[in-house]
């Protein structure tokens, strides 16, 4: 490929998306992604997320080769799948970290790889990016998008400028959660509606408990503010932020 100034062309492209489903358990992340287009599931050891669901689905990936191995056949082989669903990334996780320890001499933890000080974290996204590799070979040459599902967790955030407040996060590794993010197209996250109400709970003190809203629907939220994560690059950083959680809803929202 030549470098000059007839290579030139226009960067704007159609493709396939790569998309990030974080939220609470029990809420419908892997129904959201069971509306995708012609989905096809690799279930994690230990995720469940699936069992309820009529979808097409690989056997449960035990080791991260198993993850490659799908991966591997969805590139290599026939079908009419249009996208290809990681559930979760929180159960693949510990056997990326596996793959890693196998890799480097057979320790016996993430911790003891590369001789401690958090190199483990470090090595095991070699094996994180290989897996993006492998998505992304189905995406420019199978045309085949991705979503990742995973769980959060609740963690204190100290903000340098306004007072320390408590947040949601993918509940895997910092160093990989920046990896995947900047990865993806976009990132959801779902959840229930709460609002907060206060109650009179006697001598002149109040208690506070959450209620749901929208009918005990969850929701899908497509930018970040301070108690989630969220957002995206070009047309998925101009959704609305709070919509319902459909497929076909978000589909609609990026054409329009």
């Amino acid at each position: 490929m030549s470098f000059n100034l007839e290579s030139v062309k226009s960067a704007l492209q159609d493709r396939p998306n790569r998309v990030v489903v974080l939220g609470t358990p029990k809420v419908g992340k892997s129904t959201l992604a069971s509306q995708a287009d012609n989905p096809i599931f690799i279930p994690i050891r230990g995720e469940e997320g699936i069992d309820a669901l009529d979808v097409q689905s690989f056997p449960v990936a035990q080791t991260f080769l198993n993850v490659m191995e799908a991966i591997g056949s969805l590139y290599t082989e026939d079908h009419e799948y249009k996208t290809v669903v990681i559930d979760s990334i929180s159960a693949l996780e510990p056997i990326v970290w596996d793959e890693t320890m196998r890799i480097n001499g057979g320790v016996d933890s993430i911790e003891k790889v590369g001789g401690g000080y958090g190199k483990g974290y470090t090595e095991a996204l070699k094996q994180w990016r290989d897996l993006l590799e492998g998505l992304d070979a189905l995406r420019n040459d199978r045309d085949m998008g991705s979503i990742l599902i995973g769980h959060v967790k609740v963690k204190r955030f100290d903000d340098p400028t306004s007072e320390a407040y408590d947040r949601y996060l993918c509940d895997i590794h910092d160093k990989a959660v920046e990896l995947l993010t900047r990865w993806s197209d976009g990132v959801l996250f779902v959840q229930h509606k709460k609002i907060i109400k206060k109650e009179d709970a006697g001598f002149n003190k109040e208690k506070k408990r959450a209620v749901e809203t929208g009918g005990g629907l969850p929701r899908m939220y497509t930018q970040e503010r301070p108690a989630h994560p969220g957002g995206g690059r070009g047309k998925w950083g101009s959704l609305p932020y709070e919509m319902d959680l459909s497929w076909k809803a978000l589909q609609e929202a990026l054409k329009s």
